[in-house]
């Protein structure tokens, strides 16, 4: 009983200290783009009592969270991001990083940034902010400045974000770091 409680007074805590952990987790992100995904949305019913208040939890294994290093000029740099397929959101905002200059090392801020918002989901959606798309652009309907295509496109998505990024925070490396400090960029 005290887990459960402990558990639940966590939760609570974490969104009010960061109301947009749950981004991307949220049963209506999954409700409303199921549609979109091809899958059902799972559910699970309880009834009946019981008398027996254990609990088994199934172990796996995951990745440890990625370290954040900082460079000698003092600014945060994101875990190096790989190299990805062609054809793929990432693929073509690293292309258009390098055509603007830039190298692995703001490609690999902008990786992060992203892979926390939406984990480079064109149809992600926070249903409490209404937040929509890669850049979780607020409102999502904003990106149709950079094509009427917003809600589909991962171009359009990446170019307004990419934009966004460059106006408010010069780089992605700078949109990183804030985000790092506040939660939020």
């Amino acid at each position: 009983m005290a887990v459960a409680f402990s558990a639940a007074i966590g939760f609570f805590l974490v969104n009010i200290v960061d109301p947009y952990s749950g981004a991307t987790a949220s049963p209506d992100f999954a409700s409303s783009h199921s549609r979109f995904l091809g899958q059902s949305v799972q559910s699970l019913d309880v009834s009946g009592s019981t008398t027996n208040n254990a609990v088994s939890v199934d172990t796996f294994d995951s990745k440890a969270k990625p370290v954040v290093t900082t460079t000698s000029d003092d600014t945060a740099s994101a875990p190096a991001a790989g190299t990805p397929d062609p054809g793929s959101a990432q693929a073509y905002a690293k292309s258009v990083l390098a055509s603007q200059g830039m190298g692995d090392d703001q490609f690999n801020c902008l990786v992060a940034l992203w892979n926390r918002e939406s984990s480079w989901n064109v149809y992600a959606y926070n249903a409490s902010t209404g937040a929509y798309g890669i850049p979780q652009a607020l409102p999502g309907s904003k990106m149709a400045s950079a094509g009427p295509d917003w809600q589909t496109s991962f171009k359009t998505q990446v170019d307004w974000g990419l934009g966004y990024v460059e106006g408010r925070y010069s780089t992605p490396c700078g949109a990183w770091d804030h985000s790092e400090s506040t939660g939020w960029y």
